[in-house]
Formats: structure tokens, sequence, C-alpha cells
């Protein structure tokens, strides 16, 4: 069972989603910003929003699951999308939207440029795995 507890606001606009999440104690599981990258160290569909945050969030299932978490134990979500238009965060939402059963609470930032050539996706999540 998930030790992540997904709130709501009684006070801000209800836009579907949570505005935070608490976690019972134990251990939490902080991952670096997973790249949509192959395991040859190639960037994944270059330039392509949707393609890379699907392979960002394959990357993230993988880093998760050889601690014992899944998607389902995800306390906070942030994806940095490195694109022009106010759209491409829309598209990338929806792709994170799809992936997940229900979403964490998630960060979707603009930025300017990530680390490989082609690459317009990254992402990086807090995690409550289960306990031993």
């Amino acid at each position: 069972m998930s030790r992540v507890h997904l709130n709501g606001s009684t006070t801000l606009h209800d836009g579907g989603f949570p505005y935070s999440s608490t976690v019972s104690p134990g251990p939490l599981l902080f991952t670096a910003g997973i790249s949509p990258l192959d395991e040859n160290g190639a960037v994944i569909e270059p330039g392509d929003v949707v393609a890379q945050v699907r392979a960002c969030l394959g990357n993230l299932a993988a880093v998760l699951g050889e601690q014992g978490a899944t998607f389902g134990d995800v306390a906070k979500l942030t994806v940095y999308v490195a694109e022009h238009l106010q759209a491409d965060l829309y598209v990338a939402w929806e792709a994170v939207s799809a992936e997940f059963d229900v979403n964490p609470p998630t960060m979707m930032m603009g930025v300017s440029v990530l680390p490989y050539d082609g690459q317009v996706v990254e992402v990086d999540a807090v995690a409550a795995p289960p306990q031993s």
C-alpha cells in the first residue's frame, strides 16, 4: 500500500489535481534528473516532447523499481520542458497524465536548455517507497 496521500485544497481552485501530498513515516527517495536516454546513452526521439516524456517516465519507473517503488509511490514530480511554446507544456502534461493512474503533485516548468543535444524533456521525483 502506498505511503503517499494526495491532498486537494478547500480554498484554492479545484483544477482536478492534488496541490500537495502527505507521506507516512519511512524512507524517501529523491531522484536526480531523469533524461530520455536509451541504454547506450543516446537521446530518444530528439525534439519530440511526447516520446521523451514517455522515455523519461520509463527510465523513472526503472529507478523507482530498483528501490521497490512504483508511480503510485511518487509524492512529487517535476517535469522540465525545453520548448518555446506554452502548448508544449500542455502536450507534456497530457503525456504525463497518460502514464499515471492518479497524478501526483506535479510542477511543469519551461526551461531554456537541457544537457543533451536534442533533449527537450527531463523529470525528477520524490517518492516514498513501501517500508520493507
